[in-house]
């Protein structure tokens, strides 16, 4: 049963893997065997994940990269290519929020500035579809291969403020699915796509909405959330770990095109 779950041999490249979620994912497919490549924008959180996973026996490597930019996912993909002959995972982790693009008391829907609301988009939404070609291209070639996105619960579940980031999160829910059925018939059986929706964690994009920046207690925002959470606790980055490893390896190979939620059990929760 073990085999099923083990990534030995398997290069999984990781964007978004600096940050909080990322970091978490790709030190956790690395403890399972993978050869992990973290893809991010910062050298400085780039070096880091790396170093954390070799010093506990793992093996990394880390690329500067852009998902926005197809050049530089080319210019990855080379490099990758070079380095390990062939990619088997790729987890579509980048992605994010504005506060600008978010309405408040103090910015109402009407006011939100569209330039910002394209920048969540396009972050979301091209950020996956966008590694999904250049990645999902090796894929198609050798007719094997994975690729998980990382969706939200607000994809699920609207939830008040984030309308661009709610909107985004959801088109790649239906990227998802549409990537799933396309790699099958026109490629191969072997190639599989599926997405997780985490629920409420404290990351650096929402720890401000959920806790008070000066006292650490939670915001009114923060107790509605664990007041519908059955789990009433926030999510860990590590609780991800587990239905990764199983979404990208051979213990759901004939899963394709869901999106699981990683919620505590918000989205089963009406409120009564």
């Amino acid at each position: 049963m073990q085999n099923l779950f083990d990534l030995t041999g398997k290069v999984a490249v990781i964007t978004g893997g600096t940050g909080v979620l990322g970091s978490e994912l790709s030190q956790g497919l690395a403890s399972a065997g993978a050869k992990v490549v973290v893809i991010g924008r910062g050298a400085a959180k780039k070096d880091q994940v790396v170093a954390d996973i070799t010093a506990h026996g793992g093996q990394a490597s880390g690329i500067l990269c852009d998902v926005l930019d197809r050049e530089n996912l080319l210019r990855a993909r080379a490099e990758i290519l070079d380095q390990y002959g062939t990619i088997d995972i790729l987890i579509n982790g980048a992605g994010g929020n504005r506060k600008s693009a978010t309405t408040s008391p103090d910015l109402s829907f009407f006011d939100l500035p569209e330039t910002d609301l394209d920048a969540v988009m396009r972050l979301n939404f091209m950020g996956t579809l966008l590694p999904s070609q250049i990645f999902g291209e090796v894929f198609a070639e050798k007719k094997a291969g994975v690729i998980l996105n990382i969706s939200s619960m607000a994809s699920l579940q609207p939830l008040t403020n984030v309308v661009g980031y709610a909107a985004a999160k959801a088109a790649v829910n239906n990227l998802t699915q549409w990537l799933a059925v396309h790699f099958n018939k026109h490629y191969s059986p072997n190639i599989r796509v599926n997405a997780m929706a985490p629920g409420f964690f404290l990351t650096e994009q929402n720890r401000s909405l959920l806790t008070n920046e000066q006292t650490g207690e939670l915001t009114a925002r923060g107790r509605t959330i664990l007041e519908h959470t059955p789990m009433d606790r926030f999510g860990e980055p590590s609780d991800l770990v587990g239905t990764a490893i199983w979404l990208v390896s051979e213990a759901s190979r004939f899963v394709t095109g869901i999106v699981v939620p990683v919620d505590g059990g918000f989205s089963s929760f009406g409120g009564v």
